[in-house]
């Protein structure tokens, strides 16, 4: 198993195309070789031919030969273990696994070609696809051909099967090629990139050819297809592949896409059949030996998607163990060993099975929610002009849409928006600059919710470009953005709303605007105590960015903050235990905001029980930004709370173990807040015990 990269990322998946084989064991035997190949033929030979979208008469004889090896196989095995058998011998060893190398790779191209989602792509790679299949099959003939007498001869059967499978396995080699339909169907994808580029609309018929070509001839076709290459480029970009050649096709690609869903159809149809159909198909044998159950995280108990190893052995999902240690938990949750190092190892093995059955089910490998962060910002700047030409025209029809359409259009529209604008910031650049803005927030007054979710979600995005932001406050947006907070009819919308916010308070002029509008700190306080956790969340880090105003403090406190935030610290409910301890953080951090003013200060220190749980709260954390926030806040209330509540400090058993674990082994602000707290706690007592004009004697840390 491989360490981490220096970065501790996962590995990179396996790339389109690309056939990595781990050659057998050389002590290996015979028979359990023997039994792995015929896995491997018989998930070759399943592949159902009409999933095959591109290459169709070459992958097709792939697969026949991949039936007739299969049968080879098993003849020798038969021919082993009948009545009179005759065992392999082991010279076939290093044959057979030259074959297994070769089926390997074979079953991974066979099923790159039939991938659902990868089909355009597939076809705009049909040459190179067609010469790997070649090489394949020449390794494969190679392979029957070199293998012992005493396994070709095993039987007539087998004998007479070797010699088909070797015959068609190189003619395949000599003559397979991409099939001319092909070639026509690529020749009018690069046609019609070709008028992206020059700034002109393609003709619909030409585009509507392509998608049924490839089987993508729906508004869902069109968007599995973008979500693949989308997926793609983000993984070319997250592992330093800003150069590679590939990206201009991948944008160009993916400019397609959109324009075919945004401009040629009118609805967006419901995958639902699509899906079933995928589900239908027969899975690959090696699902068979697989219980999903052995796959699930033993935290969640959902399928994991990114599986790594802690140093026990045991295998979580990625984020669901990082939250573990984070909420400060140093034990394996299985086990309940005591983890000697935080490092996650990637399970490399786990990962391939678990997207080898997902996609012999038809259903890629999702990936986690956090990767691909530091690649959305790479997407500042088009992959080449057919890229930025392509989206340039989807854009503008869309904003024609927004504009005048008929309220179905709309809606259409305000979905696609929401859509393009999700990960990538060339896009959202687009939708700025051609006037997204101004009617995306007139959509917020629509009556139908479905419309109104999908105007905030998409201003959203927006707000995460700097021109965006922008556009919001020219446009008169502040006020409408927190009237979606407090009125908009989801609650996904509430809270998609609130986080529009906190993306505004990053400007220090916007978040004065923002709260200067009555409505808006009483707002997301009441979201703050009554949401569930995206909500809080979202509300939490809303009120910490527009904190930074020092008008806003009073405007918090006046509108009940401290009580909500106590509320959160107190036990209110969460949907887990790691969301509440999360949430317990966010509380404690804008309590120390709220707390740098001292009618902030004055209302923590209000209720003893607050000040109890926050020193609580300071010796049972294990986040190190954690203990800084709560010693901050405990050094504001004692600053701005003086004798009365350094007293109150003062009796607090779990303190002083607090504050001197942080002065041994806190950050430097931890420290200085932790060390001046503890002087001034004793400087009180000092004081009350000395008699009068006596010579008070601080003793300092």
């Amino acid at each position: 198993m491989p360490p981490p990269d220096e970065r501790g990322q996962p590995p990179r998946r396996r790339r389109m195309l690309a056939l990595p084989a781990v050659c057998p064991c050389e002590a290996i035997a015979p028979p359990p070789l023997l039994a792995s190949l015929l896995s491997l033929a018989a998930d070759a030979a399943s592949l159902q031919r009409d999933a095959l979208p591109a290459l169709r008469g070459a992958a097709r004889e792939a697969v026949r030969i991949a039936g007739l090896l299969h049968a080879f196989l098993h003849a020798v095995r038969g021919a082993a273990s009948g009545g009179d058998a005759r065992p392999l011998p082991d010279e076939a060893v290093l044959g057979l696994s030259e074959l297994h190398v070769a089926l390997q790779k074979l079953r991974l191209l066979l099923a790159d070609c039939a991938r659902k989602g990868a089909r355009l792509w597939v076809l705009m790679n049909a040459e190179m696809a067609a010469s790997k299949l070649r090489v394949v099959m020449g390794s494969v003939a190679t392979a029957v051909d070199t293998l012992p007498e005493g396994v070709v001869a095993a039987s007539a059967e087998a004998r007479e099967l070797a010699g088909l499978v070797s015959a068609h396995a190189w003619r395949a080699a000599a003559r397979l090629r991409s099939d001319p339909e092909d070639d026509r169907a690529a020749r009018g994808v690069r046609s019609v990139l070709a008028r992206f580029a020059g700034g002109v609309m393609p003709d619909a018929e030409d585009a509507r050819h392509v998608l049924d070509s490839v089987g993508a001839a729906t508004w869902s076709g069109c968007a599995e297809e973008g979500a693949f290459l989308e997926a793609e480029l983000l993984e070319r970009l997250e592992t330093g592949g800003e150069d590679d050649n590939d990206l201009v096709l991948i944008g160009g690609l993916m400019a397609f896409l959109v324009y075919c869903r945004v401009v040629l159809f009118d609805r967006i149809d419901d995958a639902d059949k699509a899906e079933a159909a995928a589900v239908a198909r027969p899975p690959a044998r090696c699902a068979a030996w697989v219980n999903p159950e052995a796959l699930q995280c033993p935290i969640t108990l959902e399928l994991m998607t990114d599986p790594v190893t802690v140093a026990t052995g045991q295998t979580y999902d990625r984020a669901s163990i990082k939250k573990w240690i984070k909420s400060g938990c140093r034990t394996c949750p299985v086990t309940g060993e005591r983890l000697r190092s935080a490092e996650l190892v990637p399970n490399v093995a786990a990962r391939g099975i678990i997207e080898q059955l997902l996609l012999s089910r038809g259903v890629p490998l999702q990936e986690p929610r956090s990767k691909h962060r530091c690649a959305v910002d790479k997407t500042a700047a088009p992959f080449g002009a057919a890229a930025a030409g392509g989206v340039r025209l989807a854009v503008a029809f869309l904003i024609a849409r927004l504009s005048r359409g008929t309220p179905k259009q709309q809606k259409k529209a305000s979905y696609e928006a929401r859509k393009l604008s999700k990960r990538n910031v060339f896009y959202r650049a687009c939708l700025v600059e051609a006037g997204a803005v101004p009617w995306l927030l007139h959509l917020l007054s629509s009556g139908d919710a479905s419309v109104q979710d999908n105007a905030v979600a998409g201003l959203l995005n927006l707000s995460k470009h700097p021109a965006g932001r922008r556009a919001l406050v020219e446009s008169g947006g502040l006020g409408l953005i927190v009237d979606a907070v407090n009125v908009a009819a989801r609650v996904e919308a509430r809270q998609n709303a609130a986080a529009v916010l906190f993306y505004l308070s990053s400007n220090p002029e916007y978040c004065e605007e923002i709260s200067r509008i009555p409505e808006a700190i009483p707002t997301l306080v009441h979201l703050a105590r009554d949401s569930a956790y995206r909500g809080r969340k979202n509300a939490l880090v809303s009120l910490y960015g527009l904190l930074q105003c020092a008008d806003a403090h009073g405007r918090a406190v006046s509108a009940g903050a401290v009580a909500a935030l106590a509320g959160l610290l107190l036990g209110s409910p969460a949907a887990t235990a790691a969301e509440g301890d999360d949430l317990a953080l966010d509380a404690v951090a804008l309590l120390a905001r709220i707390a740098e003013q001292p009618a902030g200060a004055r209302a923590v220190a209000a209720s003893s029980e607050l000040v109890t749980r926050l020193v609580d709260f300071l010796g049972e954390s294990a986040s190190r930004s954690a203990k800084e926030h709560g010693a901050s806040l405990l050094a504001s209330l004692g600053q701005h709370g003086g004798d009365r509540v350094l007293a109150l400090l003062g009796k607090l058993p779990g303190l002083m173990p607090a504050l001197y674990a942080l002065i041994a082994d806190g950050t430097p602000q931890a420290v200085k807040k932790a060390r001046w707290l503890v002087n001034e706690i004793h400087r009180h007592y000092e004081k009350r015990q000395a008699p009068a004009g006596g010579d008070h004697r601080v003793i300092r840390v």
